[in-house]
């Protein structure tokens, strides 16, 4: 039996919205307040999620588990797969000693803690959202910063921070080509406001990464640098995403701000050499090595850009799809419960079943592509069986609660959008008329923190923000834009991202921390965000169209 959304049970959007809010505001709460396990957190905003979609909704008991099940599936695979591999190769690096090699000769860079940080956390963090996505660049990127010596609660934050400037471009620009493909809307059409309104934030965050490690005194001390870094990133940025398109800015402006730091950095250094050493108490001593030990350190990331690039080409992709002859190693699954849900207007645009396929492509995936990294990396730098076999089996315990967690939140992000109660959301600040070009960006950023994914965020509320923009007699393009620039800093926050961030520094159980750590930050940006998207509406209409 067809069953259709119904966005507004309470015959009053704004009661309605409210119901659909209180899962939210319980997670804020017992992550902020009561600062419960990532995991607990999870499992009340499930349970009161379901309640809701069930009582309030009116949604079938049979079809909110299963999209319950689906969405820790998919939580599983491929999300926190991408995770598990990209922390076992951390782990072979570690356990290999290499590692120390490769902090040594980032060190020899700078032996500044704060460019350091600018140089992992933000330049190359930046390339691997490009190339990856799904969680895998803060994971790798915090893992990494943990081992150059930082704490690892502000590793984990800074690098959650410093992943807001590439989301918007990343995964080979999936976010901006799924909405244009929704909407129908050219893609270059969106990449290019997007990639005037990014420069700016792009400019900053390194600014503020300093700011937070080190305050004013610390960007008194490294501006050059940092400038260097910001605007060598916004720069190609703009340039990639108004006149190529959404697929390369962020590997491109990785590439540039690396290239243009380092080179910098060989000419210039800070009069004082900042380290955590107080926080920590923990003193880094480094060793000069041969050029040889240095390649072979950093052999695993090398190897690593050339499988996510190679992962990343239509033609391996066309492999696993159609006729194509490893094909059979992709595997689908149709949901006949959920193909009973119709979405309806104005949250589409035609009367259609929401997705019920789901996908499990067991090669066709990025952390396959980390998994063999990991592979070959085991075989380059001689690491024996039974210490690749103890580092997978560390990995795998050390994340037990975290996947739990990943799997919880993704859960309750599917019962909600399969619910309608996310639409719910979003078409109450529809209703705002003119003060909806402020909470454009805001319904982005919701959309990220509910399902974790910009590309999810865009998919979810695209056609929301094109049908409102009509209606307002505003151009299109803009608020399909603004929700995917509020979706990039939607991201720190989300609970998806929080967990993952905890589990690749061992902070697992932590989550209320880390959350409380970024989320006013997340809060801040985003009413930027608002205001700027309001002055380009109706202020200054021509800056950004």
């Amino acid at each position: 039996m067809v069953w259709v959304q119904n966005y507004n049970p309470l015959d009053n959007q704004w009661l309605s919205a409210l119901m659909a809010f209180l899962p939210i505001a319980l997670f804020f709460c017992c992550l902020i307040f009561f600062k419960l396990k990532g995991h607990v957190a999870g499992f009340l905003t499930v349970c009161l999620a379901i309640i809701i979609a069930i009582t309030v909704y009116g949604m079938p008991i049979n079809m909110v588990g299963t999209s319950f099940i689906y969405g820790f599936i998919y939580g599983m695979w491929p999300i926190a797969w991408i995770i598990v591999a990209a922390i076992f190769l951390y782990k072979l690096t570690d356990k290999s000693n290499y590692f120390n090699i490769l902090r040594d000769s980032i060190i020899a860079i700078t032996a500044d803690q704060r460019l350091q940080v600018i140089l992992i956390g933000f330049c190359f963090g930046a390339f691997l959202e490009g190339a990856i996505g799904f969680g895998g660049p803060v994971a790798i990127t915090a893992a990494l910063l943990v081992g150059m010596g930082l704490r690892p609660l502000y590793a984990a934050g800074l690098c959650l921070i410093a992943n807001t400037a590439p989301v918007a471009f990343g995964a080979v620009g999936i976010p901006i080509i799924a909405m244009s493909g929704v909407v129908g809307v050219s893609a270059l059409e969106i990449s290019a406001v997007v990639g005037k309104m990014l420069p700016p934030l792009s400019v900053f965050v390194p600014f503020f990464l300093v700011f937070l490690m080190n305050g004013f005194q610390g960007i008194k001390e490294t501006w050059p640098a940092v400038l260097v870094a910001g605007l060598s990133f916004a720069i190609v940025q703009f340039l990639t995403a108004n006149y190529l398109g959404p697929e390369l800015p962020d590997i491109a402006s990785a590439v540039a701000s690396i290239a243009c730091t380092t080179i910098f950095l060989r000419f210039w250094q800070p009069k004082h050499i900042f380290t955590f050493e107080n926080e920590n108490s923990k003193t880094i001593q480094t060793t000069k090595h041969s050029q040889k030990e240095i390649f072979l350190a950093w052999i695993p990331f090398i190897i690593l850009i050339l499988a996510i690039l190679l992962w990343t080409q239509g033609w391996f992709k066309a492999l696993f799809t159609g006729d194509g002859p490893l094909a059979f190693s992709t595997l689908t699954f149709k949901l006949e419960t959920l193909a009973l849900i119709t979405q309806t207007q104005p949250v589409v645009t035609v009367d259609k079943a929401v997705n019920s396929i789901y996908t499990l492509p067991l090669i066709n995936t990025v952390g396959t592509a980390i998994l063999v990294t990991a592979l070959l990396t085991c075989v380059i730098l001689k690491i024996k069986p039974q210490v690749a076999v103890e580092a997978f089996t560390e990995t795998l315990n050390e994340m037990k609660m975290a996947l739990l967690t990943i799997g919880l939140v993704v859960g309750f992000a599917f019962v909600c959008n399969y619910s309608g109660m996310s639409a719910s959301l979003a078409l109450a600040l529809a209703q705002t008329g003119d003060a909806f070009a402020f909470f454009s960006p805001i319904v982005g950023w919701l959309g990220v923190f509910l399902t974790g994914s910009d590309t999810s965020s865009n998919l979810l509320f695209g056609t929301l923000q094109q049908l409102t923009a009509r209606q307002l007699g505003i151009p299109e393009v803009l608020f399909l834009a603004a929700n995917t620039v509020g979706g990039v800093v939607g991201k720190m926050i989300s609970p998806q991202s929080i967990a993952i961030a905890c589990v690749a520094v061992g902070l697992s159980g932590k989550e209320s921390d880390l959350f409380r750590f970024t989320v006013k930050y997340s809060i801040a940006f985003i009413i930027i965000i608002g205001i700027g998207v309001y002055l380009a509406a109706f202020v200054f209409p021509t800056i950004l169209i």
